[in-house]
């Protein structure tokens, strides 16, 4: 069979007419009729029934329009990419980020990064630190956004934005009139804490003693955290900027010591040929996270562990 065989029949099946399959083909009703006995013949199947003056499908024409129409979704792939192709070129940019940075700062560094590349498609996918390493690592992405660098993926790492975190109480907590709380203050607190084996959810236990808080919830997205906070259900430990990222109204934030810092790491594959799409992205980047307590820092690079 070839593929004017299967352009026929189809163009059939969804008409439901020779005669308007040919129309929609630009081509004359005998030739598309011969081109359905040849699929007929060489697929040994009878697809279609004279009923009157109509052609009616048989249940192997059914079955057999499934498959075909599922090769057309392909097809129109490949076409919509071939098109964009020709209207953008073959630049575009696909990124992956960790799911609390694509609450806060991702947005405001597409948006910067859509003023240096209007129509410039973009694709971001969310996961964890490690699994985005790795990918980023092995080429799957172009650039990675990182709350940390996990070992032992290979990666050229910089970080590009580094915030201090807060604690977070209800609005009306027993905390709330202070400025700054520390471990102590959360003594016998219900903590709703990321879930381990979070990086962060590390740092944060760090500072506690096991006895000081009250453990009872766990999860993965910071965002919910911070919803949680607000419907009154505990405190915790966030980066500030998602909570302007979210307008939270139901939260107070309250300086926390000891000092600890949410980052944003920009990880790429080692020796990656130069790419002005890549270069302006990271502009926009610097441009989105700039000031001076977020001012990039030296790139650096972290390579596989020996063994």
């Amino acid at each position: 069979m070839n593929y004017r065989q299967i352009e026929c029949f189809r163009a059939v099946m969804h008409t439901g007419s020779m005669t308007l399959a040919a129309t929609q083909l630009h081509t004359s009703q005998p030739n598309v009729s011969r081109a359905i006995a040849l699929l007929q013949r060489e697929t040994q199947l009878n697809l279609f029934e004279r009923v009157g003056q109509r052609v009616v499908p048989t249940p192997e024409a059914q079955a057999l329009l499934k498959e075909v129409d599922r090769v057309y979704v392909g097809l129109q792939s490949i076409g919509a990419a071939a098109d964009r192709i020709r209207t953008l070129g073959v630049e575009g940019l696909r990124i992956a980020v960790s799911p609390s940075i694509s609450i806060s700062p991702v947005p405001r560094i597409l948006q910067v990064f859509r003023g240096l590349r209007p129509r410039v498609p973009v694709v971001v996918h969310t996961a964890d630190s490690a699994t985005i390493c790795k990918w980023v690592s092995s080429g799957y992405y172009e650039l990675g956004l990182v709350g940390y660098v996990a070992l032992p993926q290979e990666v050229d790492t910089e970080l590009v934005y580094s915030e201090r975190a807060v604690c977070i109480v209800p609005r009306g907590h027993r905390l709330g009139r202070k400025r700054k709380v520390g471990p102590s203050d959360l003594a016998g607190e219900s903590f709703i804490s990321f879930a381990s084996p979070d990086v962060m959810r590390a740092a944060i236990d760090k500072v506690f003693s096991p006895e000081v808080r009250r453990l009872e919830i766990e999860t993965s997205l910071a965002t919910a955290a911070c919803a949680m906070v607000a419907r009154g259900l505990g405190v915790s430990i966030v980066d500030p900027a998602m909570l302007s990222e979210l307008a939270l109204t139901g939260v107070h934030a309250l300086e926390f010591e000891p000092a600890i810092h949410f980052n944003c790491h920009v990880v790429r594959a080692p020796q990656q040929p130069a790419q002005a799409l890549v270069a302006d992205f990271l502009e926009a980047v610097r441009i989105a996270v700039g000031g001076p307590e977020n001012t990039a820092r030296k790139s650096k690079k972290v390579s596989r562990s020996p063994g």
